[in-house]
């Protein structure tokens, strides 16, 4: 049997912005070649480099501690609630995802992923446009009675920016339910059946960091 992998994240440069307001990331060397030379006698070389960058870059995994100063952070996230989870995508294209979306979709123990197609617009002016599609608090309650293991979006929030309570971020990490935001390339996915992944690394204190979220179809 063989697998096909479908990478479903951004990647991280210097300077990009990802959410309206946040900086993007500074990226260089702490150890250039040139200088690891001299400390490894002219017998090797190698780049060490740094990185400085708010957790909210690139495509990212938000845990409960994001939203509740109680909830699990990031490290404490079982691997269990972001690897290896069977996968639902499900295309409304540039709307607000609404219960009736769910109907007869068996969501329970699933990783449920929201296209849009809205990540055409990244590293645009449009793709931190207040009109972006969100799930509405009606289906993140319904996403969330209903079992989900995690939900993820390919837009810049997965609540309406304009609504302070934030009620789909509330609603799923209330429940345990990770999200992943800024996801890219779903269509590429189909409506073949797969298994997803968004491992963050395992840091405490931390609510939210950077993934390299993908899928994995058998074939």
């Amino acid at each position: 049997m063989s697998v096909e992998l479908i990478d479903l994240s951004h990647e991280v440069e210097a300077d990009m912005v990802t959410y309206p307001g946040l900086p993007g990331p500074v990226i260089s060397d702490f150890l250039g070649r040139v200088e690891s030379r001299e400390r490894y006698a002219g017998q090797a070389e190698f780049c060490i480099a740094r990185i400085e960058m708010v957790a909210n870059t690139g495509t990212y995994l938000d845990a409960p501690y994001h939203r509740f100063a109680d909830g699990q952070d990031i490290g404490q996230l079982p691997l269990a609630s972001m690897a290896g989870l069977p996968g639902i995508v499900i295309d409304i294209g540039s709307q607000v995802l609404e219960p009736d979306h769910l109907a007869g979709l068996s969501l329970r123990d699933h990783a449920v992923l929201v296209h849009t197609g809205w990540s055409s617009h990244w590293r645009t002016a449009r793709y931190g446009d207040s009109d972006h599609p969100y799930v509405s608090s009606d289906a993140a309650d319904a996403l969330a009675v209903g079992g989900a293991a995690l939900v993820g979006i390919d837009s810049v929030n997965i609540d309406c920016m304009s609504d302070p309570r934030r009620p789909a971020h509330t609603a799923l990490l209330r429940r345990n339910i990770p999200i992943v935001e800024h996801l890219t390339n779903l269509q590429a996915i189909g409506n073949r059946p797969f298994n997803f992944f968004a491992v963050p690394p395992r840091i405490r204190g931390m609510g939210t960091f950077t993934v390299r979220a993908f899928a994995v179809i058998e074939q």
